[in-house]
């Protein structure tokens, strides 16, 4: 959510002028103390590490406040050479956005979900009670989450048409998924499992096959989609808005079901060379079935 200054501000030519921002950092900043109670001050059921900025980012906007970045500010962080909490920072931060979304978020709240590759039913988090922050969500008659993109974070890139998302495994090869491998070489390829970002994919109701961690904002390039060009028996990862051809970068795919191109009829499947490895291939459809870890309902 830390966004580059509006091209407004930029031909404002003054960089004194204080900058609108849909949050800030949670280690510094000066608040209106009265608002800041009122909106229930930092959510006291987070826990340990990350999150809380985000939180507030989204409340202050949405509950009738702002929030901006003063250029000319100074302020002076101290950091500590070890961080005195649980090691485990990232579980943290990894739950403490699940609560931000589950209070904040509404329609939204499944791009965090896709973003950690998580299941939005039984995530096997505890993000512990959130009922009085939504019932103070409502007693404050903030806005809803679709206004704060609408008016003040409009870059931010919207997943809404996923359909499914994490691992995609073949039948005959599953202990490899698909993997974005190297940027440079803009070819998909199999892998180890680990369902890390460039594990990522994502199936969309136009049915694009996007693959890689989420984009952030519009600022920055999206995550590439799988393309047969028809010519090469490698599948393509291309930037889904420069494909000319619509069909070319739509699949047919179901879960435990093939992944078949609208364009060729050729199939996304696995071949397997024996001690040459695992080849990700495009060729005539011969059966092979893939799943996809988790599923939007």
């Amino acid at each position: 959510m830390y966004i580059s200054p509006p091209k407004d501000w930029w031909d404002a030519g003054d960089p004194s002028l204080p900058i609108r921002t849909p949050a800030m950092i949670g280690c510094s900043f000066v608040v209106n103390r009265k608002f800041f109670g009122e909106i229930g001050l930092l959510d006291p059921g987070m826990d340990v590490y990350g999150g809380e900025n985000i939180e507030l980012g989204i409340k202050v906007w949405l509950c009738g406040g702002s929030m901006e970045v003063l250029p000319c500010s100074r302020v002076a962080h101290i950091e500590r050479k070890k961080k005195p909490y649980n090691s485990n920072i990232g579980f943290y931060t990894k739950r403490n956005a699940l609560r931000v979304a589950e209070v904040w978020m509404d329609d939204y709240k499944s791009h965090v979900y896709i973003a950690w590759n998580l299941p939005l039913e039984n995530p096997g988090i505890d993000i512990g009670d959130v009922s009085e922050r939504r019932a103070l969500r409502k007693s404050l008659k903030c806005k809803n989450f679709q206004w704060y993109l609408d008016h003040v974070y409009p870059e931010m890139r919207r997943y809404n048409n996923t359909v499914a998302y994490g691992e995609l495994r073949n039948n005959k090869a599953k202990d490899v998924c698909l993997d974005q491998g190297p940027l440079e070489n803009h070819t998909a390829i199999l892998y180890p499992c680990h369902g890390w970002g460039p594990q990522l994919a994502r199936y969309t109701k136009e049915g694009f096959l996007h693959l890689g961690a989420l984009g952030t904002t519009t600022l920055l390039p999206d995550t590439r989609c799988l393309v047969d060009n028809s010519k090469s028996w490698l599948p393509q990862l291309l930037d889904c808005d420069k494909v000319k051809s619509s069909l070319y970068k739509r699949w047919n795919f179901i879960q435990n079901g093939a992944i078949m191109n609208k364009g060729t009829g050729r199939c996304l499947e696995v071949e397997n060379r024996g001690l040459a490895g695992i080849d990700l291939i495009l060729r005539s459809c011969t059966g092979q079935r893939w799943t996809i870890k988790n599923s939007i309902k």
